[in-house]
């Protein structure tokens, strides 16, 4: 079976790092391609990208207003404004895309960029702080803080261990009792790092302080705490397409970014890979050019 003559290329779900990324390299390809973009992001409370080669320390929406000029000079690529709520897999060579407001369109291969949601833990302030004093990624904002008193809230101590690369003045808060091993307690212990597992009531913060307020006793001031934060995906799309999922929820990809599913792949912090911004801009890149490899083994030359 063939696909419809008006069916595009290649529909992206996602206008984060990893869908704006692949847009850009098919757009380069010549490939009809349109991004949905329904305008909920993981970084959305983060004042800046970090770690993004010549754009450290940009705000996220404009590091985004830069991709979509960047990418608006490629005629070929179409931006949606709208949430995917579902994607049928039509034939063996193409898939529906079923979004909100919109019409049903219809591709030949399919790239979900998701992206995660951030578990943050039950803790009254941690979700109104989020971004601004409470964090869960050190390598995206632990420089910001070096060298200043710091709080992980950690129940088993490995977390904590990364932590020390920025700052000594470090406090393990276990939120209950610790789970961390006899070697990683004499080692906290050589290092003056402190474990406090006492249950945590709250979260406040003044101008430039975080307060750890626990159930009873004094509270700990720090400039930043840093939670162990679980992951899970944003979007159940890749799971209904009968993709293969890994024990954490997350989508398994090949070097090429390409699911269990045939036509479908998968970009960004939703494949599970190294949760950065810049890493997920790659994992699109990829994708793009094993999708633009894919169709042209498919014999399906550009449009026009």
């Amino acid at each position: 079976m063939t696909a419809p003559a008006d069916c595009v290329d290649v529909a992206i779900v996602g206008g984060g790092p990893a869908g704006l990324s692949a847009a850009l390299v098919l757009g380069r390809c010549r490939r009809r391609v349109v991004v949905f973009d329904s305008g909920v992001y993981r970084n959305a409370r983060a004042h800046a990208v970090h770690g993004f080669l010549t754009r450290d320390g940009i705000p996220p929406e404009e590091l985004r207003r830069l991709a979509r000029a960047e990418i608006g000079r490629y005629d070929a690529v179409e931006f949606r404004d709208a949430l995917v709520n579902g994607v049928v897999r039509e034939n063996e060579s193409s898939f529906v895309v079923h979004a909100e407001g919109r019409a049903p369109l219809t591709c030949r291969k399919l790239l979900l960029a998701t992206g995660l949601i951030d578990e943050l833990p039950r803790i009254a302030g941690a979700e109104e702080l989020f971004g601004d004093g409470v964090h869960s990624c050190p390598y995206c904002d632990a420089w910001e803080f070096r060298d200043k008193p710091l709080v992980s809230c950690d129940r088993g101590g490995s977390y904590s261990t990364t932590l020390l690369q920025w700052s000594r003045e470090l406090v393990v808060c276990s939120n209950g009792p610790a789970q961390i091993d006899g070697e990683l307690l004499r080692r906290f212990d050589a290092m003056g790092v402190a474990i406090d597992e006492r249950p945590i009531a709250r979260f406040e913060r003044d101008e430039r302080h975080v307060r750890v307020i626990f159930e009873h006793g004094e509270a700990v001031r720090c400039r930043a705490v840093f939670v162990n934060a679980r992951c899970r995906p944003r979007s159940d799309l890749a799971a209904k397409l009968g993709c293969k999922m890994d024990e954490q929820g997350g989508v398994c990809v090949d070097r090429h970014e390409s699911t269990s599913v045939p036509g479908v792949y998968v970009a960004g912090d939703a494949s599970r890979d190294a949760l950065q911004a810049i890493v997920a801009a790659g994992e699109g890149a990829a994708a793009a050019m094993a999708i633009n490899s894919a169709l042209i083994r498919n014999g399906l030359a550009r449009d026009g």
